[in-house]
Parts: C-alpha cells; structure tokens; sequence
C-alpha cells in the first residue's frame, strides 16, 4: 500500500502546485531626480534570470509570478539598481524611483548580476540609443544628432556626407518609419540634411528595428525608428539649453501641480545673420535658416488614468536674393490617454496629426512660379498589453490611418514660361490589426510571435489612370467621393525566438514579413524636400518584404561587455524606380514613369559594445550586399542598388578621463556607392551629350573620418550647472565624395575628365556652452 500512497501524494502535490495561486506586481519606474518615467527598465526575480519584464513607453510593469516573498531587484542603464523585499500573496502595486548613478560608470550595489535582456530577449536586430552616449559623439558643428548617431551602428548607413538620410539592411531611405511620440516624420533633415529634426535635448528614448520586428510596426519595409520625447521634469522647474556657431538651444519644463508635468524645447540657426550682413550683394538679402519646436505635457486624471499632449513643429527656409526660395516643414500633434483596467491590463489610446509640405518658388522675370506638396495624416490608434502568466506577455491593437497627399501643384503669372498643373489630391486609409505573444517555454526557450493584418484602401474622388509597361493609358476611369478605387490586403506573419546556452550566451532566429503602401519618387539617392510621395494604386502595388536573420549573442565580464554576430537575408517584391528622364515634380501622369521590379539584400553584422566603466564604446562591422532586378533595366539581370556598400566599419569610443573631463572619437569607413558612369560621348549642335550603360556599374571613391569630442564639465552649483562641449569633425582633412560628375576636359582637348565635389574638405572644429538652471 506505501507504494499507491506516495504515488497518490506525489500526484496531489503536482496538482496542487499546478494549481498555485498567482499574484500580479504591477507599478511605474521613474527617475527619483525628475519624475521621468523610465522606458525598457527591468524588472526581475534575483537569481532568476527568465523570470522577469520590462517596462514599457510608459513606465508601467506588470509581473505575474506564484506568490510567495520575493527579492525584486529593479534596473536601468544609467541608474543605480535597487533591491527590495516583497511579500506577494495579493495583486500589488509598487512604484519605484531610481536614482541616477553615473552613466559611465555604472554604481553596482549587491543585487546580483547587470542585467542580460540582449542575451535573454528573443527580439533581434533592435539596437537602443543612450542619449548621454549619443550627447558625447562628436557631430558635425557640435549639434548632437540622433540620425548620425545610429549610423555608427552595423547594418545602418548614412546615405552620404553631410546627409540625414540612412539605409538599413540594404533598404532604400523611404523604407524606413520614423515616428515622434507615434507620429510620422516624413523627412527627417534640416538644411538639407546637415542636420536631423531631431532635438536632442527633448529626447528621451531611441530604438530602432532593423529585423525581427514586433507586429506592432509596421508600414515599411526595413527598419522602425521610434523615438520618444522627455515628459518634463515632474519635480522642480528648469531651464537649460546651449549656445553654440551656428545654432541655439533653449528647453523649460517643470511639474504641473503635484500631477503632471510638461516640457518645451526650441532649436534656431542663425546663419541668416550672417548673411544678412554678408558684402556680397547676392547674399546679403537671402535667407539661410531653420527652427523647430517640440513640446509635451502630461496630467495624471487618477491612479489609472493618464493624458499626454505632444508635438513638434519645424521648418526649414531657404532662399537667393530675387532668385529662388523654398521651404520645408513638418507639424505633429499626439494626443493620447493611458488606462489601466487592472494590474494586467494596459491601454493606449491615441489620436495622430502629421503634416509634411513644401513650397518652391522661382522669383526670375518671366518665370513666376510656385511649386507646392504635401502629405497629411490622420491617424486613429488603439495597443493594448495584457500579462497574461509570468510565461505569456500580450500585445494586441488596430489603427486606422486617413491619408491626404497632394502630389504637387504648379501655379504661374501670365508672364511664366511654365505651364499651371494641378494634380489631383489622392486619398486613402491604411488600417492594421495585430497580436503578439511573448511566451517563455522554459529557462532556455523564449519565442516572441504575431500577427499583423494590414490593409489598404484607395479612396475617390477623382479620375484614375491604367498604364501599360509602356506608360500607355489602357484605361480612364472616374470615381466619386467615399469610393473604394483599389484595396489590398496583407498578411504579416512575425516570429522570433531566443536559446538560451548559458546566463550571457545565446542563439537567436527570426523570420519577418512587412508591407508599404506609402512610396517616395526621387531622381537622387537620398531624401529631398521635394520628393513625391504616392500611394499604392491601381498601378502600384504594396511593397513586400521578407526577411530571415539568425545570430549568435554573448555577453562578458559580468555582461559588461556585449558581443553579436548576425546574418540576415532579405527578398523584395514590387520594388519601385523611375525610367531614365523622369519628371516627377508635379506630373499627374507619374505613375506612366515607373518601373517595377524585385530586389535582394544579405549580409553579415559584428558587433562589440562597453556599456559599463570609465571607458565604453563600440566597434561595428557590416558585410553586405544589396541589389536590385527590374526588366526595363539592365537587360533584367541583377544590378546593384544605390545604397549598395559592401564593407562598413564604425568605431566609437567615450572615455571618462576625470569627474569634470570627457573624451570622445568616433572613426568611419564604408566602401563607394554604387553609382552610374558615362561610357561614351557625342556631341550635338555643340553640346557634349554623355551617354550610360549598365545602371550603377561602377563605384565611388570609398568613405573615411575622424572625429574627435571633449566635454568639459563645470562647477557644482546648487541651482545652476553649466558645461562646455569641444568637437573637431573630419579631423584630418578627408576629402570624401559628395557628387561625382563628368565634362569636357579644360586642358586636354577630346578628353573627358570626372570632377569630385566635396562639402567638407577640411577640418571643422566647434564649441558649444551648455547650462541648466534648476
């Protein structure tokens, strides 16, 4: 009889167990000093690595565990960790504050070991942007740039000198989504792409997916840019900015009764000044200059119910005595209202504006004419997170987006030259459905899968072309207001998965499919301001996009040191380009111009990161290759894309020589564009008239800089700090390629020479004073 009863009471003591009661600990994590929540901090069980979570854009956690007493330890880079004793035996709310420590040196108190979530996590290709790192890279004339910034990171090029424009993963510029506090920012640069819209003293967070992304996202074909602007100091009121060459800084913020808080930040050049009192009568009345506004609130209604407001505003204004004027500029606008149903339950509630236009104008006798575009959208948001089990983490929502692009108008005087064009404002609603489940198998096994459904509708009114592959209208035909013209309909499936081989090893794999139906036409290999976008049509169809990557992660020195090494293939479909002499620019038969095709990118990501200690940094290595494959050109084989640049290398180190001192250096190289030469000549009536073969054949010379930072820290005061930042760009002088073109030799007669434009030829130093007033 023993035997039956201890096979009875070991079974009794499984279902019980089974049957454990669970208990949820739910809470926000926010900065002691001001009140900032906290995003991506962790939360985990001391002496168990797999059982833990992180907090999300808003601060808030939630972690269902069996109950029982537990040590939670709470951790974020940058912030010293904190251990506490918790009974839970019910659902209970902890809110933490966590003290600043220093960023370079991380304070490590007796918790246990720094946290491993690079290892640990199953999300792949995501790399996260400290802003004090990003503050201490030295960039060209001392603004601090987040777009620069994540170019040093493998896989992520910059689309050339002097440009805000990135590729990642072989991908074209407009493949990427880049939102501000969940709004779309079409075009990205100031000054035509010396410098990014982003401030980086509003700036709180910095992720970007270039693999692996989670079914939350979506809309592009190659990576997600998401970044996250400060709420504003909830605890005293400050005032800090920076002054420096060519632009100035100013932000406030402060507490909103003891419930809320805002910030404001304001960023203008004043180059224009300098024009202004130029002795070059051609400079003296042009105008040269940007700003941009960015500005937040938030007021908690009551322990489940928070309200935030944000925007941004910028614009862009360029102009040449009598001669010619543009300008440029994004507006967003974010409305959003967190709910907490319980402790498991999260919403985010959202209301999206985003506005890009421009206006061109050509002031010349005879030739009056002002160009305009614009793309504006409205977008209706719901995401929901829901921790269903310490094993099961929930993501689900929808979104409903209106857009309204207006390809381009033209209007004249009598007197112009150019012809008046209004092209037709096209409509649509891009809408989406998702859900994810992070689910922990066991200590070894974590798989994070989705589903996105994405779909897009054409709407009237308006007459809609046909074209054949020759750009012959096949078929005319009008549609009303309300009318579904063309719809489409796409399946998402994401899917990544972590193996845990050790507390700091691991293997990773993910498969991912992504859709675009927002297209950008340009005749340059980077972002102008005045591209067209269109939608996908009747004649375009929805980009497509697979890509597959697999890595190896480990972690060192008490995961002071991360290690990774990633392969990634990615097949496109219904990739787009122009056919050669394309007039894109107010051309209401565009889509007459377009040629479509198939394209391929692979390759290989190594990477070495110090995050912890005196000295931190990091090496990036990229091996890849892009290409693309359409019909009309190159006799339908495979050719490389512009963005095409086999070997990448970027190195970035930040030392902290003394409390007050800081030293910084970043170095770059990157193999040539791909770009197209000329391979013969004729003249007609006496004019030379080059003539191609194969699209992008050949290659430029290949890219390299040095750049080097000190920062200067000053005085302790109570109620004031101030710091002065020190930057030598392009160290040596490099004088890499901007453009590259071609004419009839000055000096050797029949011959042709290349002639190679460079923006920086020399070494740009620059300083920049710093202060906070607290």
């Amino acid at each position: 009889m023993t035997k039956p009863l201890l096979t009875a009471l070991l079974l009794l003591l499984t279902l019980t167990g089974m049957a454990q009661k669970k208990v949820t600990l739910s809470g926000t994590i926010k900065d002691a000093t001001t009140g900032e929540t906290l995003i991506g901090a962790t939360v985990r069980i001391a002496g168990q690595n797999t059982t833990g979570t992180a907090t999300n854009n808003y601060g808030f956690y939630s972690l269902t565990v069996p109950e029982g007493d537990y040590s939670i330890v709470y951790s974020y880079i940058g912030y010293q960790p904190l251990t506490q004793q918790t009974a839970l035996h019910q659902a209970k709310t902890q809110n933490i504050s966590l003290q600043p420590g220093n960023s370079l040196q991380e304070v490590v108190i007796s918790a246990g070991k720094r946290n491993n979530d690079n290892v640990a996590a199953p999300q792949m290709g995501l790399e996260k942007l400290n802003m004090t790192q990003i503050n201490q890279v030295p960039v060209v004339l001392g603004e601090k740039d987040i777009l620069k910034t994540i170019t040093l990171m493998p896989g992520i090029k910059s689309a050339g000198e002097g440009n805000t424009g990135f590729y990642v993963r072989g991908g074209a510029s407009d493949q990427n989504l880049i939102l501000l506090d969940e709004a779309t920012v079409y075009n990205a640069s100031h000054l035509l792409g010396f410098f990014s819209t982003f401030n980086s003293d509003a700036i709180k967070d910095v992720s970007i997916y270039k693999g692996g992304m989670p079914a939350e996202y979506g809309g592009r074909l190659s990576s997600v840019l998401d970044v996250k602007m400060n709420d504003g100091n909830a605890k005293n009121f400050s005032l800090q900015g920076g002054i420096g060459l060519i632009a100035s800084r100013l932000k406030a913020e402060g507490p909103i009764g003891d419930k809320g808080s805002f910030m404001i930040s304001a960023r203008r050049t004043y180059i224009d000044v300098f024009t202004h009192a130029a002795r070059d009568t051609d400079l003296k009345n042009s105008t040269l200059y940007f700003y941009d506004l960015n500005a937040k609130a938030n007021y908690h209604l009551d322990d489940k119910n928070t309200v935030y407001l944000s925007g941004y505003f910028g614009k862009d204004v360029l102009g040449l005595k009598n001669t010619f004027g543009t300008n440029w500029g994004n507006s967003t606008g974010t409305v959003r209202w967190n709910h907490l149903f319980n402790n498991k339950l999260f919403s985010n509630t959202s209301l999206i504006y985003s506005n890009y236009n421009y206006v061109v104008e050509d002031f010349q006798e005879g030739n009056n004419f002002k160009a305009t575009s614009k793309i504006t959208d409205l977008n209706f948001k719901e995401d929901l997170q829901y921790s269903l089990s310490s094993s099961h983490y929930l993501k689900f929502g929808f979104y409903v987006n209106h857009h309204d692009i207006a390809p381009g108008d033209i209007s004249t005087d009598g007197a112009s030259s150019f012809n008046q064009t209004n092209v037709e404002h096209r409509y649509g609603f891009e809408n989406a459905a998702y859900i994810s489940d992070e689910w922990h198998l066991n200590s070894k096994l974590t798989v994070l899968y989705g589903l996105r459904l994405s779909d897009m509708l054409l709407m009237g009114p308006g007459s809609f072309k046909t074209y054949n592959t020759a750009g012959t209208v096949t078929n005319t035909q009008s549609y009303s207001s309300g009318s579904v013209v063309k719809s489409y309909l796409n399946l998402e499936p994401r899917l990544s998965a972590s193996y845990m081989l050790g507390d700091e090893n691991s293997l990773k794999f993910s498969y991912n499919r992504n859709t675009q139906n927002i297209h950008l036409l340009s005749n340059s290999t980077s972002s102008n301001p005045t591209d067209v976008y269109v939608m996908s049509s009747n004649n375009i169809k929805p980009e497509i996009a697979d890509q597959v990557s697999a890595g190896w992660f480990r972690n060192f020195s008490d995961n002071a040191f991360e290690f990774s090494a990633e392969v990634y293939y990615k097949w496109m479909q219904n990739q787009i380009d122009y056919k050669d002499g394309a007039q894109l620019i107010a051309n209401a038969d565009v889509e007459s111009l377009l040629t479509y095709g198939s394209g391929r990118a692979y390759g290989l990501e190594l990477f070495l990161k110090k995050k912890y200690g005196r000295f931190n940094g990091w090496v990036g290595y990229t091996l890849s290759k892009a290409q693309n494959k359409f019909a009309a050109i190159n006799g339908g084989a495979y050719y490389n894309s512009s963005q095409d640049r086999p070997q990448d290398v970027s190195v970035v180190g930040i030392y902290q020589l003394s409390k007050r001192w800081s030293l910084s250096s970043s170095f770059v190289y990157s193999s040539g564009r791909a770009i197209t030469y000329p391979t013969g000549k004729y003249n007609v009536n006496g004019i030379t008239v080059f003539s191609y073969s194969q699209r992008n054949g050949y290659r430029e010379p290949a890219t390299n800089r040095l750049d080097i930072g000190a920062t200067l820290e000053g005085k302790e005061h109570k109620r004031y700090h101030s710091s002065w930042t020190f930057s030598i760009y392009n160290l040596y002088g490099y004088r890499n390629p901007y453009t590259i073109t071609f004419r009839d030799s000055k000096t050797v007669p029949n011959t042709t020479e290349a002639v190679q434009t460079s923006i920086f030829a020399t070494a740009i130093p620059s300083v920049t004073w710093n202060f906070n007033f607290k």
